[in-house]
């Protein structure tokens, strides 16, 4: 009997990936990704940044080759499709499912001043309380800049998409989005329950732009007979999950229920934690969307922190403050021959941009406490990687602001969490014990798309195979751990 498979692609602004996971036993069976070198991103103005969401089609279709000539699967053989996808994108097409222009992606800021405008002019009160945020930079006000600086194309828009609801039209040819699609453009009103009205009447935007809704897990559309003949996929194939990139990377390490925390530490870091309550930070200093498995009956929210300044601070520093040639190891070696606290040495790692826990201020990267007698290269090393932990338990704090109680802080085992060092210092502020698994988005994807379609039962079943790596629990004597922190917070710009 041939293999039985789930697709799982993720749509991201370097690279489409894509991976197979075998239904039976539950593992990867092949991934790759495309392009092979960082896609492009358009900058045609400074703070500008678009893509061709053909360019995403193109190398989708890419990357399912290639992981079905690695398998030797057919079509027949993939039960399920599953999608994540870059977040806060906006994709606008006719009524003949034509792109009208190059998406403009999660990295564009443009629409910075006409979330503020309507921040101001409906209110904070109003706006958090509906919208659990600010309409900020995210999907909505993308389109209000379109209508405003783009008239005539605005006026031939039939819907607008994210990045994954326009993956998920390709392979149907059917239009829709999800509540927690439209609550991560800020288009999601949660006091109502129903697409954020008041704001699309401020912004002067008719709501049918608006696709149809349907479930983050079930039966969204079937793959069409013209996408089967382009990808190989078999016509009729269910399209039974969508999630943007952060929600999803909760799905895949199953982090569903209250007071569970996902986290990455790439080039920013991300911690996503889920609130089981319908709240939000008055200050604005988190992003809360609807989780994947969120419902009008159950709450399950996702409150996500995003720091600028974290692994790019370690990067940063292995270019140019360690030894040369030293590998990322090796250099945490080097950083753990300094004690707890590097000698009263604190680095503040804000140095990529403002940044959202801070109010939106950019305090920049920093240094205190400087002692040219005693310190050395291995105390600014261990001071970097204490501050890039401190940074995410500043925001951990926020959450906890928020009625959050946190127990375990899930990530995959990559990026700065293959540093004992860095996870010791984030379990003794926190007070959390980090476990990390291998697991990708794509593969999240995939098995959400398994759940959707009722090949697994739920999530426990999908993600049993879910492998611990390793774990990290607070060291007994957290102290010394404790007043670095408190050290580090009194350089913080408030």
């Amino acid at each position: 009997m041939a293999k039985q498979y789930l697709l799982g692609l993720d749509i991201g602004s370097s690279s489409v990936k894509a991976s197979l996971v075998d239904i039976e036993s539950g593992q990867l069976a092949a991934t790759t990704f495309y392009p092979k070198t960082e896609a492009p991103i358009k900058a045609l103005k400074a703070g500008w940044a678009e893509q061709a969401p053909d360019m995403w089609w193109t190398n989708a279709k890419l990357a399912l080759s290639d992981i079905m000539q690695q398998t030797s699967a057919t079509g027949a053989d993939i039960k399920a499709i599953g999608i994540s996808y870059q977040m806060h994108g906006l994709v606008c097409v006719d009524k003949n499912q034509n792109v009208l222009r190059d998406a403009i992606i999660w990295c564009d800021s443009r629409a910075v001043p006409y979330g503020e405008n309507a921040f101001t002019a409906l209110g904070a009160g109003t706006c958090l309380s509906h919208l659990l945020n600010s309409p900020g930079n995210f999907t909505a006000s993308k389109l209000a800049w379109v209508k405003e600086n783009e008239p005539a194309l605005f006026a031939n828009i039939y819907k607008v998409m994210l990045p994954g609801d326009y993956i998920a039209m390709k392979l149907s040819g059917e239009i829709n989005t999800t509540v927690s699609g439209l609550s991560e453009g800020i288009m999601w009103d949660f006091s109502e329950g129903k697409p954020a009205d008041f704001l699309f009447d401020y912004y002067g935007i008719p709501t049918d732009v608006i696709a149809p809704i349907v479930p983050t897990f079930g039966i969204q559309s079937k793959v069409s007979a013209q996408a089967a003949a382009e990808t190989g996929l078999l016509e009729g194939t269910p399209i039974s999950y969508r999630a943007g990139d952060q929600p999803n990377n909760a799905l895949s390490l199953n982090v569903l229920q209250p007071g569970e925390i996902a986290a990455t530490g790439g080039t920013s870091g991300v911690v996503y934690g889920v609130l089981g309550d319908i709240n939000y930070d008055p200050k604005s200093r988190v992003n809360t969307f609807a989780h994947v498995n969120h419902t009008a009956t159950d709450t399950r929210l996702g409150v996500l922190l995003c720091i600028n300044g974290t692994g790019i601070l370690n990067a940063w520093t292995k270019r140019t403050v360690a030894p040369e040639g030293i590998s990322y190891a090796d250099m945490n070696t080097l950083a753990e021959s300094v004690p707890v606290g590097a000698d009263g040495l604190s680095i503040i790692p804000f140095g990529n941009g403002a940044e959202r826990i801070l109010e939106n201020q950019n305090p920049g990267a920093s240094i205190h406490g400087i002692n040219f007698n005693i310190h050395t290269k291995a105390h600014i090393l261990r001071a970097a990687q204490e501050g890039i932990a401190f940074s995410f338990a500043y925001g951990i704090d926020i959450m906890k602001q928020m009625g959050m109680t946190i127990t375990t802080i899930k990530a995959g085992h990559a990026n700065l969490f293959l540093s004992p060092l860095f996870r010791r210092t984030l379990a003794a502020v926190t007070g959390a014990t980090i476990e990390l698994y291998d697991t990708d988005g794509s593969v999240g994807a995939a098995k959400g798309a398994g759940i959707g379609a009722g090949i697994y039962r739920d999530s426990n079943e999908a993600f049993s195979t879910l492998k611990l790596i390793d774990s990290e629990k607070p060291v007994t004597d957290t102290s010394a751990y404790l007043q670095a922190y408190e050290n580090w917070k009194k350089f913080i710009v408030q």
